[in-house]
């Protein structure tokens, strides 16, 4: 059976985190043109590592808000991966009782707060629950996950500093895949200026990492967690990453040129799954049976759980059953 449990330190573990991310998307990917899910989807195929390497260094009392792209974030921080699907299909066993859909899932008993598709909203929610662990004087941190465009948004600037004012036990952690939409990084912002920058000017920690390396992730998270838990104050870090599909939904649109093709024919050099395969296979701590093995164990277990959730019954929308939040005391 699936398991969620990711290990900081196991290099194979890490591994599955991401092929169970990996395979997840995948076969969402697949069901979606179906139109049984009715909800818009944003997926995280090829910046798996960033997720995985993160929850790595949490623990259940850490809190994650994270964006419209959650389905990794979610996964990794151990959200309830029969209600995460039933929630994209309109499901009453769905974790927001199938109201949500995929930009809102929520999973308070793995410390999941909340997915906040407003690009930016997911920071001053943060910065509000990093303040109640600080007054509270708790070992733990709560973590907002941005993408790039947020850098350009009100929020952005107003949670750095609010945050930085009153050292609040907050980590962003801004997945930089170059574009907001169908526009890069470089027609948004000055070309000498950086989203670390910006965070840093607000007197943030600032840290820079190679989000394709999930080895590199778990440390950087790593250092940023000690730094945030012994100096009582919030930090800020940039991994670089790629997004395989649109921005929104399951297909390729590189039709559009609006990327360079040799970034998508290049992906398989930064696919954070097959670096840190070929290291294992390499060291001779893996081999590429056992992959495969692994591999066709969670692809089962994932048919499964769809097919499971295809019969569960569909979500009540009565005023009088608007309420979800008990289900996740």
């Amino acid at each position: 059976m699936i398991s969620q449990v990711i290990e900081p330190n196991n290099e194979v573990s890490l591994l599955y985190g991401m092929l169970l991310i990996r395979r997840i998307e995948e076969a969402l990917v697949d069901e979606y043109p179906k139109q049984e899910m009715r909800c818009p989807v944003h997926f995280s195929i090829g910046q798996e590592a960033i997720a995985v390497g993160v929850s790595a260094n949490l623990t259940r009392k850490d809190w994650i808000v994270s964006n419209h792209r959650s389905h990794a974030h979610y996964i990794a921080k151990g959200g309830d991966l029969k209600s995460f699907i039933a929630e994209l299909y309109g499901k009453e066993s769905g974790c927001c009782l199938g109201r949500g859909g995929s930009m809102h899932l929520t999973d308070l008993k793995a410390g999941f707060l909340a997915g906040i598709p407003i690009v930016g909203s997911s920071m001053p929610i943060a910065a509000g629950v990093a303040m109640s662990q600080s007054w509270g004087k708790l070992e733990s941190l709560t973590v907002a996950y941005i993408g790039d465009a947020a850098a350009e948004s009100g929020s952005f600037h107003e949670t750095l500093n609010f945050a930085s004012l009153h050292n609040l036990p907050l980590l962003t952690i801004c997945e930089n895949n170059e574009y907001s939409i169908f526009t890069p990084l470089s027609q948004r912002q000055p070309i000498n200026r950086t989203i670390t920058d910006l965070a840093s000017s607000h007197g943030i920690k600032t840290y820079k990492g190679n989000g394709d390396s999930i080895l590199e992730v778990v440390e950087v998270t790593k250092e940023a967690r000690n730094y945030i838990l012994t100096k009582s104050k919030p930090a800020f870090i940039e991994f670089s990453t790629y997004r395989l599909l649109e921005h929104c939904g399951p297909n390729f649109d590189d039709d559009l040129n609006y990327r360079d093709p040799s970034d998508v024919e290049n992906f398989i050099n930064r696919d954070p799954i097959s670096i840190i395969l070929k290291k294992l296979i390499q060291e001779k701590k893996f081999t590429n049976n056992e992959f495969t093995i692994m591999d066709e164990t969670i692809k089962l277990d994932i048919s499964q759980l769809i097919q499971d959730a295809k019969i569960e019954p569909s979500a009540n929308y009565s005023l009088e059953n608007t309420m979800f939040w008990s289900k996740n005391d």
